[in-house]
Parts: structure tokens; sequence; C-alpha cells
């Protein structure tokens, strides 16, 4: 019985071993275990090569986002991650096709970028990796927000959020909403950008995600601050901002928190309250080393004694702003920093401080306009490249259908092709006209900003005489009076220089005040009107800056000045078909005697005022494609004798 059971333990086993491997009977037991041991070390090999691809592509992330030298040791790492795959005839994971995305984003190859990151996100599905599936998606969207492709961008967050959502992945809808309200802030879909933000704000929470509860309260209390403004719901948010901060010990949400709550105070004129915050901010910000939230708290502190009339206070703290601000390079809180110090020089009757730094406050603010149309010709150059890719794909595309025509016919396919050949040529000239337009455009701009700043100085010098002389004459009462409508000019002057054209009410309050002015100046030895048609509204209608002004002061200076009794200036603005005539008129001595005044006196000196207004009557004319021009008329009695002179300024409609 022992013996029969250990026969057929002895047969089941024989058995077993036939069904594995066949080839025993056959004398080829040892082939067959050969195989087996090498398919097995085959596959360890494999795993290794994915291990060391995973690895080289971990090392690549952590050296992208370096310096250039860095960069170049991460194009290293993924052409040795390319080299294995290929002589190990391994499939590019997704993981490595990303890793080559951002690197082509980084070198500005726009057209493979979105290539790469397009084969990431599809063998990402395909293979199951959802997780890189949405890093993809979420390149894809960030991708498109910069080359101005809107809708792509919001379809690729939005199927990032449906993914997160039905695969269960954290930390992916938070930032897929912050992509968002980037794009919603970028196309000024206000109402868009706060809901998107109090989904941020619920999803974190939801996620227990402490980082982006603070940025989302941040970024959603000071668009109450100052977009949306509202006093109440700013004050709210940003103290919770302030407490879930302070409680997790993060210093940067705390003081920029509290900066921007600051700010909400001050803009209800509570000073107290918002002074009291601002260094509270600096309790936090300063030891955090977080100088552009310090240097914007001791600027805005500067500001609010400023305000108070604490001039010597205000200037301490404004040099500190200043000196947190170099830091960093902080141009932006630089300039605004030395306009608010101009202010509080005007304010202080010290205009020679004031202008000092006023023209600081322009080297930053143009330097600032240089940099952002620098940038403006990069997104734009960045924009085409990526237009014309997507016009070589599509090109592309069409030409592989067209090749599948070609059983059809050939004389057709020839037809085709030359058609298109020639749309294309006719697309890329128009498309070269446009950019060359655009460039001249964008030089027309600043080219008329640094007109501007030769005409600001030239009129603040000519006002600084006539202080001058009341100064002289001791007339202290009408000195006072003038320096304050002064000031008030000089506000005025400031706020319209920003601007390449303001609303004529804003043109005509600046002419308005120069004429008051110079009436005080002269001792009303003139009298002047100013009449605008009911059907121009002074509101809808801009003029380009600082246009009107030297005209009426050569009215004032050549014309009413060298003539006895009491003078007249009329001026007076209609509405015409094409444009605004604005007409200038006096009664005083023609530009003929005074052109005989002019060759006896030694002063050959031309009107620089003047000279600087042709030049930006010519540069309007070129950016609007207008004919603005200017007719001088001499006004004569009927014995042929000058009354006086008229200018016609033809205004061409900016609204």
């Amino acid at each position: 019985m022992l013996k029969f059971c250990s026969d057929m333990r002895s047969l089941i086993l024989l058995l077993i071993l036939l069904c594995l491997y066949p080839g025993i009977l056959s004398g080829s037991t040892s082939l067959t275990i050969t195989t087996g041991i090498s398919a097995f070390a085959n596959s360890s090999s494999s795993q290794q090569d994915t291990a060391r691809i995973n690895s080289l592509v971990r090392a690549g992330y952590h050296y992208l986002g370096k310096t250039d030298t860095n960069i170049e040791k991460a194009d290293e790492i993924i052409d040795s991650a390319l080299t294995i795959c290929k002589k190990q005839k391994i499939d590019i994971p997704a993981s490595l096709h990303l890793l080559h995305a951002e690197f082509y984003s980084i070198r500005g190859d726009y057209s493979n970028s979105e290539e790469e990151a397009k084969f990431a996100r599809d063998k990402a599905e395909e293979e199951g990796e959802f997780l890189l599936m949405a890093k993809s998606l979420l390149f894809l969207g960030g991708y498109y927000l910069h080359t101005g492709f809107f809708q792509e961008s919001m379809d690729s967050y939005n199927r990032c959020i449906e993914l997160a959502k039905e695969k269960g992945l954290k930390g992916i809808v938070t930032r897929s909403l912050e992509g968002e309200t980037a794009l919603l802030e970028t196309v000024n879909d206000l109402k868009g950008y706060e809901t998107k933000y109090r989904m941020l704000i619920q999803e974190a929470q939801a996620e227990h995600d402490t980082t982006y509860i603070e940025l989302g309260l941040l970024r959603l209390g000071s668009f109450y601050d100052e977009k949306e403004r509202d006093f109440h719901l700013a004050d709210s948010i940003l103290r919770k901002c302030i407490e879930i901060s302070l409680a997790g010990n993060d210093s940067y949400f705390a003081a920029h928190a509290l900066a921007n709550l600051g700010w909400n105070y001050y803009l209800a004129e509570n000073y107290d309250s918002s002074t009291a915050i601002y260094k509270r901010s600096l309790k936090y910000s300063i030891p955090g080393n977080h100088y552009g939230v310090s240097g914007n708290s001791f600027g805005n502190l500067g500001t609010i004694y400023r305000d108070l009339g604490k001039y010597d206070l205000a200037t301490q703290y404004y040099l500190k702003s200043i000196q947190e601000a170099k830091k960093i390079n902080d141009w932006y809180g630089l300039s605004w920093v030395y306009k608010d110090m101009s202010q509080l020089y005007i304010n202080t009757k010290d205009t020679s401080k004031a202008f000092v730094y006023f023209v600081l406050y322009k080297q930053y603010s143009d330097s600032l306009l240089i940099m952002h149309n620098t940038q403006g010709l990069a997104d734009a150059r960045i924009r085409y490249e990526a237009d014309s890719h997507k016009k070589e794909v599509a090109f592309l595309s069409l030409k592989l259908k067209n090749n599948r025509i070609l059983n059809i016919g050939f004389t057709v396919l020839i037809i085709l092709m030359i058609t298109i050949g020639l749309l294309i040529i006719r697309g890329s000239k128009l498309e070269a006209k446009r950019r060359i337009s655009e460039m001249n455009r964008r030089i027309s701009e600043i080219t008329q900003a640094n007109l501007r700043q030769q005409m600001n100085p030239h009129f603040i010098f000519n006002t600084l005489n006539s202080i001058q002389y009341y100064m002289y004459q001791h007339d202290k009462l009408a000195t006072n009076n003038y320096l304050t409508k002064f000031s008030s000019l000089m506000r005025k002057v400031l706020e319209n220089s920003h601007y390449t054209s303001v609303p004529l009410r804003d043109e005509l309050d600046a002419l308005n005040l120069y004429l008051e002015l110079e009436c005080l100046r002269f001792k009303d030895k003139f009298e002047y009107r100013i009449t605008v048609d009911e059907e121009i509204d002074p509101l809808l209608f801009k003029v380009p800056t600082m246009l009107i002004q030297p005209y009426v002061e050569n009215s004032i200076c050549h014309g009413l000045m060298p003539a006895e009794g009491k003078g007249f200036i009329g001026i007076d603005l209609k509405l015409k078909k094409e444009y605004i005539l604005c007409t200038i008129e006096d009664n005083g001595i023609g530009r003929e005697a005074a052109q005989e005044k002019k060759k006896k006196s030694s002063d050959n000196h031309n009107s620089l005022g003047t000279l600087i207004t042709n030049s930006r009557l010519d540069l309007v004319n070129a950016l609007y494609g207008t004919s603005l021009k200017t007719i001088y008329t001499d006004l004569k009695n009927e014995k042929g004798e000058p009354m006086g002179t008229r200018v016609e300024i033809h205004i061409p409609i900016i609204t």
C-alpha cells in the first residue's frame, strides 16, 4: 500500500514536469531551462533601466530653473535618458516627455514644448498615470495662458479639475483654480476672478491645505480692498488670513495680509488704525526678510504721516522704504515712494526738493514703462511663434490630407498646393506689415513719453519764475495765494503726465489753473474766457496732454503783455465732423509786431514749449493716422492795423 502511494506520487510529479517542460521528452530540457533564466534576466535588466530613467528624470527636475550651467546639465540628463530608451528599445515614459516640455519652455522653444506636453498627457492617460496626466494638463494650462490661447488654457484647467475629482488627486484642484484666476484676471473678468478664488478657498479647506487657504484669503481680501471696494468684506477676510498665518507661524502671509489691511484702513481715512496695523506688519516682515512687504509698509506709513502734516516723521519712513526697496531692486516701490515724497515737498512749499524727487520718480516710472513695453514685445513674439506653430501644424495636416487625394489626380493637387502657397505668402506679408505697424506705434508712444518729459520741466520752470517774481515783490498774501494755486496745478500736471492723452475736462482744468496764475502774476493785465461746445462731452473726448497750454502761453507772453491797455484771450472749442476745433484768439499786438520786437531784443531763443508741441503734433498724426494741424491768422481792423492773433488747432477725436 505504501509502495503504491509512492508510485502514484512519482507519476503525478512526472506529469507536472511534462506539462511545464514539454521539451523534456525530446531531449531539449537544458535549452528550455536556459530560456527561462534568460527571460528572467531580461526582465530584471528592463526594470533596472526603467529605474535609472526615473532617477534621471528626478535629477533633471532638480536642475531645471537654476542657472544656465544647471540648465545645460538638465539637457545632458535628458539626452542620457533618451539614449537609454533608444538603446534598450523602451517607450519614452510620460514623465520624461513632461520634463522635456518644461526644458523646451525655459529655452523658449514653445512649439516643441507644447508637443512634448501633449505626448506626456496622452501617454500618462494611456498608462493610467493620472497624477502625471494632471501635471501635464496643469503645464498646458499655463502654457496656453502665457501664449495667449485663453480658451485652450481654460479647457486644460477644467479637464484637470474633472480628472482630479474623479481620481481623488490631492492638491491638483487648488493649483488648477489658481491658474484659472490668473487667466480671468488677465482678461479682466472680475466677477469670475472673485468666484474662482472663493472656490479655491473652499477646496483648500476641504484638503486642509493651509498655504492655499492663506493665498486665497489674501488675494480675495485684496480684491475687496481695491478692485471691488468693500471695507467690511476686505477687513473680515484679511483678518481671517492673519489669524491662520499666525497660527501656522507663516510670517510672509501674516505680514502681507497686515499690510493690505493697513491699506484698507488708509482708504477709509482711518489713519490711526492704519498706522498701528502697518507697524504690526513690520514686526513680521523685517525679521522674515520680506523686503517687498516691509518697503511697502514703510512707504505707506510715510504717506500717512505726510497726510497728517508730520513731514519730518514722514520723511524718515520714506527713506526706510527706499532702503528696503533697493535691497531687491523694487523699481515700482521706488517709483511711487519718490512720487509721494515729491508731493510732500510740494505741501511744504519746498519746490526745489519736490522737483528733485519728481525727476527720480520719472526715471523709475519711465524705466518701468520701457520694461513693460519690452516685456509686451517679448510676449507678442511668443504669441506670434505659438500661433505660427499652430498654423504650421494645420498646414502640415492639410498637406497630409492632400497626399491621400493623390489618386484622384495629380493636376488637382498641384492647383491646390499653388493656391495654399499664395495664401500663405499673402498672409505672411500681411502679418509682417501688421508687426511693423505695431512696432512703429510703440516707438511713437515711447517717443511721445520722452517729449512729455521735456514739456513738464519747461512748464514748471516758467511757473517757478512767476513765483519768484512775487517773492521779490514782498507780497506775502499774493505769494501764498499763488503757491496754493501752483500746488493744485502741480498735482494736476503730475496726474496728467502719466498718460499720452487725457479727458478734455482734465486738460481744461489744468489750463484754467494756469490762466488764473498768469492773471495773478500780471495783476489782472488781461481777462480770459473758455467756452466748450455743448456737443462735446469733456469726459468722453480726450486730447493729447498739455497740447493747448503752449499756444495760450505764446498769446499771453508775445501778444498781450507788450500791448497797451487790458488784454483779452478767448479759448473756444467746437465739435467738427472729424476733429475738435480749438480756437485761441487774443487782442494783442499781433505776430508781425511781436517778430519785430523779438528782432530788436537780444534774446533770439525760440519758444521751447512751441517747438516741443509741434513735434508732438507730428507724433499724434503718425500714431492715430490723423491730419492734426495748426492755422495762424493775423487779425486786422478796417485800416489794416493789427488787432490780435487767432490760432486754430485741429485736434483729432480720441475716445
